[in-house]
């Protein structure tokens, strides 16, 4: 795993200015490869590119980049892993590429000198964000992997295209005339995340999942997609899998045990996230079944029974014989990682999980270099709350008549969700829900409201961003567009479907890669390999979700390994009590923050909304953690940001303060 950068102006400069650029910009990623560090300049076409290297496979120079191809027409800067390099590489070799060393580097530069660029990443199977300069053309093709795993963000100001894994490198270019985005802060405010292709800074762009950019100086950049998720799941319409029971389940298990042990190949230690759940048992499970030693396993936990999943993981590394390491984190080291937040997420990112995400990743550094991750089988295998509720009371809710359901949705909101959270407590243990005030208002909306607009709320954080944002307009996305619907008619399917290509890579998979990079550990995600995916869409929606369980043919996977009584269990959150924290600990800190004079300051936000809804917070009338978390992020980003312009469509005059 490394960390990728670089700009080209397609005119002549300096070889040595150009390199002293590209390694600045580099140097700002030095957490994403602390190993190794090189720039490669072509002064005919003012073009040079930076690479910082975490040392993975083959750990030899022969790994170095940026790396030329052997014929000298190529140069790629590459970040990821690619699984079946060793696969490709005997096809290069029987063609007369002799290959230097034994990285996956070399097989993808070669490959894309051989068969293009197009052809060879539709033949990866792997985690992949590169470009590549075609010296010969003068072309740049910049390519990201086709869940959207690792980042890739680009922006061009006249002549100046600039690119990289991280803002941070684009910021340390000179001639960037940084602008913040105001609607891409519109957009924030709803979904907590900025979604793709927008980031802060008006001008620069995320590169879609499954997308290649080509720029050669005579033309705009054009961006492709040779992988689609549409694609996928119309394929799949047509194909669907007719098999029974136990031969999806053999299918299944089959593809995610080779997914897993291909990305068990490294020269350098390896473990494994494991939260106890379903997703990350089922990865360790198929690790620990192809491995002759124990395999290392990491947990964090709490002391809040609420928040705390660290029993259910050692419960299910002891029955797999993992060798496993568990840390308690006090309150005091969850919220001492606050301050690094804006660091290193480089743009407002208000997911609160960042935070427990960032130690996970911290204690498992401290071990080994790479580490596997359950992340993206909730989207798949149908497991987040929301498609649980919306199977199982779909036909409750169309058998009420509408008068009815507002009657029931009135008298829950009656109540705010402390209320409600505080009520249960009077119910034994085991059947307390956790958030069940939240849940229960989440319902009174699925109640009142049709499936896209449902769905829309249950993502929202703001429900109209744009009156809360001065000057910003939320631009639209896909959850809004009529596509959807034409392309998964049915809703849960949709929700998945959605949720696959924004939430999962602009939320689930951005927070994974920013919190282990952070810290130098290359996380990866086998259950997202595509051929899984595909496979996934293949499937009928009974063996996802089946007799009011969610997940059913995943559980199917793991039962061979782990019994029921260890993994039957409500989900929860990978969370932390940032509703606590705000009342109590962080509260100064919050209200310097949220005070009418600071969401005044730079003219970006209408101040009532927000300090009506940060009274209620504090009084207890209401949990509003994770909407406050959201303004508390993009207020805290542009306190530690220096100075830079918001724009927007009609307000490019605003000076942001710092």
């Amino acid at each position: 795993m490394c960390g990728i950068t670089g700009f080209v102006s397609f005119e002549p400069a300096p070889e040595q200015a150009l390199l002293a650029r590209a390694t600045a910009m580099a140097d700002t990623l030095l957490h994403r490869g602390p190993d190794a560090g090189a720039s490669w300049a072509d002064p005919d076409a003012g073009f040079a590119t930076g690479h910082r290297r975490l040392s993975i496979v083959d750990l030899s120079a022969a790994g170095a980049q940026p790396m030329v191809s052997q014929f000298g027409r190529f140069v790629i800067s590459y970040n990821g892993e690619v699984y079946n390099a060793g696969e490709l590489r005997p096809e290069l070799e029987a063609k007369g590429y002799v290959f230097r060393g034994h990285s996956d580097t070399e097989v993808i530069v070669e490959a894309c000198a051989e068969w293009g660029v197009e052809a060879t990443v539709r033949r990866l199977i792997g985690m992949f964000a590169f470009a590549l300069w075609d010296r010969s053309a003068r072309k740049l093709w910049l390519v990201r992997d086709r869940l959207g795993i690792k980042p890739l963000y680009w922006g061009q100001f006249g002549k100046l295209f600039l690119f990289g894994s991280e803002l941070k490198a684009l910021r340390a270019h000179p001639d960037w005339p940084v602008e913040v985005n105001r609607d891409a802060i519109a957009a924030f405010m709803r979904f907590n995340y900025i979604p793709t292709p927008h980031s802060i800074y008006r001008g620069v762009h995320k590169l879609p999942p499954g997308a290649m950019l080509e720029i050669d100086g005579e033309r705009e950049p054009r961006i492709a997609r040779f992988w689609a998720l549409d694609d996928i799941i119309e394929s799949a319409q047509r194909d669907p899998f007719v098999g029974s029971d136990a031969e999806a389940e053999e299918a299944l298990a089959g593809l995610l045990g080779d997914a897993v042990e291909r990305r068990m190949i490294a020269d350098v230690p390896l473990g494994a996230f494991l939260s106890g759940g379903i997703d990350s048992s089922t990865v360790v499970a198929l690790m620990q079944s192809r491995s002759a030693r124990a395999v290392r396993t990491f947990s964090i936990g709490f002391e809040e029974e609420e928040y705390n999943e660290a029993h259910f993981a050692k419960a299910v590394a002891a029955h797999l014989g993992t060798d496993h390491t568990e840390l308690y984190v006090t309150h005091d080291e969850a919220r001492d990682v606050i301050p690094r937040l804006t660091e290193i997420y480089d743009e407002p990112f208000a997911d609160s999980s960042q935070i427990p995400t960032y130690l996970i990743s911290a204690l498992t550094r401290r071990y080994v270099t790479v580490a596997l991750s359950g992340d993206g089988g909730d989207e798949l295998f149908c497991g987040y709350n929301r498609y649980f509720h919306a199977q199982s009371l779909r036909p409750y809710l169309a058998a009420v008549p509408a008068p009815m359901r507002r009657v029931a949705a009135g008298a829950i909101r009656a109540l705010p969700p402390g209320v409600w959270n505080r009520a249960q407590r009077l119910a034994p243990r085991r059947m307390r829900a956790p958030n069940l005030g939240e849940k229960l208002h989440k319902l009174a909306g699925v109640m009142l409201q049709d499936e896209d607009q449902t769905y829309l709320q249950l993502l929202s954080q703001f429900q109209n961003p744009n009156e809360l944002v001065n000057g910003g307009t939320e631009p639209p996305t896909i959850i809004a567009s009529p596509q959807a619907k034409r392309v998964v008619p049915d809703y849960v399917e949709r929700m998945q479907y959605l949720d696959t290509v924004t939430y999962l890579p602009d939320d689930i998979l951005t927070k994974v890669d920013r919190a282990s990079m952070a810290v130098s550990l290359e996380a990866r995600v086998p259950i997202i390999d595509h051929r899984v995916v595909e496979f996934a869409w293949r499937l009928p929606a009974r063996m996802r979700f089946r007799d009011g369980q969610s997940k059913w043919i995943l559980r199917r996977v793991l039962r061979r390994f782990v019994p029921d009584s260890l993994i039957n269990r409500p989900k929860m959150g990978f969370g932390v009590p940032i509703d606590h924290w705000l009342r109590g600990p962080l509260r100064d800190w919050a209200e310097d923050l949220l005070s009418e004079a600071a969401l005044t300051r730079d003219g970006l936000f209408n101040p009532q909304p927000i300090r009506a809804r940060w009274a209620a917070h504090l009084q207890g009338r209401e949990n509003w953690q994770y909407s406050l978390w959201t303004v508390i992020m993009v207020q805290d980003w542009l306190a530690r940001n220096a100075s830079p312009r918001a724009s927007s469509a009609n307000v490019r005059e605003q000076a942001f303060a710092t």
